[in-house]
């Protein structure tokens, strides 16, 4: 199972004015570093968790449907499923009619699940599911330890630029990022 970004978040978790705030930063000649910076720790954050933060697009491809009936979906928290699209052996494309199958966004990982499995011979990734996931479009629909784990990402590294000391070569994430992020991931079996 692989899954690609179709279109970003179109906004972060935490606006460049609130970390600015909690950098105690003015003027903007550090902007795009802090941006950057933002950026980064979305990512690290999402990666830690294995969710989503802020909504955005995946196209997810397999091979062929799973044993049973359902299938488990790498992104999370789901918002909605798309489309689930089936290519046979010619390549011509079989959009699966919603009636079809249930999703089961709140289930971790979500699935959907086939009434039945469908019978179609598929090329190498012949299936293609488009889904949407994050917390919401806003930063207000993304938890506050989440958001605060950013913060404190950006803050660490801000301060920490260059080369860190042989105490310190593995230090990522400051003291408390481990305990903001905990509750918020996604374990796998």
């Amino acid at each position: 199972m692989t899954a690609a970004l179709v279109s970003g978040p179109a906004t972060e978790p935490v606006s460049l004015a609130d970390v600015k705030a909690h950098l105690r930063v003015d003027g903007t000649a550090e902007d795009d570093l802090i941006a950057a910076a933002i950026v980064a720790a979305r990512t690290h954050v999402e990666s830690e968790t294995r969710r989503k933060l802020i909504a955005q697009s995946w196209r997810i491809y397999l091979d062929e449907w799973p044993s049973g009936r359902a299938i488990e979906l790498p992104i999370a928290p789901l918002i909605s499923v798309e489309s689930v699209t089936l290519y046979d052996v010619v390549g011509a494309a079989h959009v699966l009619d919603p009636a079809d199958y249930r999703v089961d966004a709140a289930r971790l990982p979500p699935r959907i699940v086939a009434r039945l499995k469908p019978a179609v011979a598929l090329y190498d990734n012949g299936i293609e599911i488009d889904v949407n996931a994050g917390y919401g479009v806003t930063s207000l629909a993304v938890p506050a330890p989440l958001r605060q784990a950013i913060l404190m990402l950006v803050a660490h590294w801000y301060e920490h630029r260059g080369a860190v000391g042989f105490d310190q070569a593995g230090d990522v994430a400051p003291l408390g990022f481990e305990a903001l992020v905990a509750p918020y991931r996604v374990r796998s079996l």
